[in-house]
């Protein structure tokens, strides 16, 4: 048989049977006196077989491994990994139609996040927030879901743990909302406005301590090249507020070891 001929009888291109004598899946036939390669049954029974195998979700370094282990115990492990890997992709598949369910429901009832999609936990958070128009409000919502994509679980966990109960009480809710507004007065302010530096100071108190200890380390980094492009997403005179905020939540960290 030639090798469009043998293709066919498997079920695969001439292409993908050159590919697997290249990597060494398929011997090379004898060729004919014209050059043409002339293959026989054994090879379209190995064909078949490779075929079959990579349906099954195996890599071609796996199916490598089985065709050379006539007593098939390779084959046996290399299926009951597969089948393992499955069972994971079937779990995360799962869970991820559940994320989509909850979605799916915010999304018919008008209350899919702006932001979304993001974790349950940030949607949670998210639906405790009192309704708000300042533009720095906006701005802060997409902040926290860059966070929500940056943190781990735990990280993640215990940050909302502390933030939940602060955006379910209405005193502390109206008060940020006016912090809120105070920002959004300076968008067309410059750095040096009487404004900044007594709105930092308010802004810093407003945070707890319990947000403190999670911020770490990195609190004070705002010449980080995250925080260089942090900063760069306010305007002039807000970036200065939240610098002179940071450096001041930095040093009540410090004061707090």
């Amino acid at each position: 048989m030639k090798i469009g001929e043998i293709a066919a009888l498997a079920g695969v291109t001439p292409r993908t049977v050159r590919h697997y004598h290249h990597l060494g899946l398929l011997p090379e036939p004898a060729r004919l006196p014209n050059g043409y390669r002339d293959y026989g049954l054994r090879h379209a029974v190995v064909l078949a077989r490779i075929r079959r195998l990579t349906e099954l979700g195996l890599g071609l370094a796996e199916v490598r491994d089985v065709l050379a282990d006539d007593a098939g115990r390779e084959l046996a492990e290399v299926l009951e990994e597969l089948d393992a890997d499955l069972a994971q992709q079937e779990a995360a598949i799962a869970e991820r139609r559940a994320r989509l369910a909850v979605l799916m429901a915010q999304a018919r009832e008008g209350r899919l996040p702006a932001e979304g999609p993001v974790s349950p936990e940030l949607a949670g958070l998210f639906g405790a927030f009192a309704p708000s128009d300042s533009p720095m409000a906006a701005k802060d919502r997409e902040h926290l879901a860059l966070l929500d994509s940056m943190v781990g679980p735990e990280q993640r966990e215990q940050l909302y743990a502390a933030l939940r109960p602060l955006a379910e009480d209405p005193r502390f809710a109206g008060r940020v909302q006016k912090l809120y507004e105070r920002l959004d007065d300076l968008a067309d302010a410059s750095p040096d406005d009487p404004r900044v530096v007594p709105l930092a100071a308010e802004l810093a108190a407003s945070v707890p301590d319990a947000m403190i200890s999670l911020m770490g380390d990195g609190l004070h980094e705002t010449d980080s090249p995250f925080g260089t492009a942090f900063l760069a997403d306010f305007a002039p005179a807000q970036a200065a507020v939240v610098r002179q905020m940071i450096t001041l939540l930095a040093a009540r960290a410090r004061g707090r070891r």
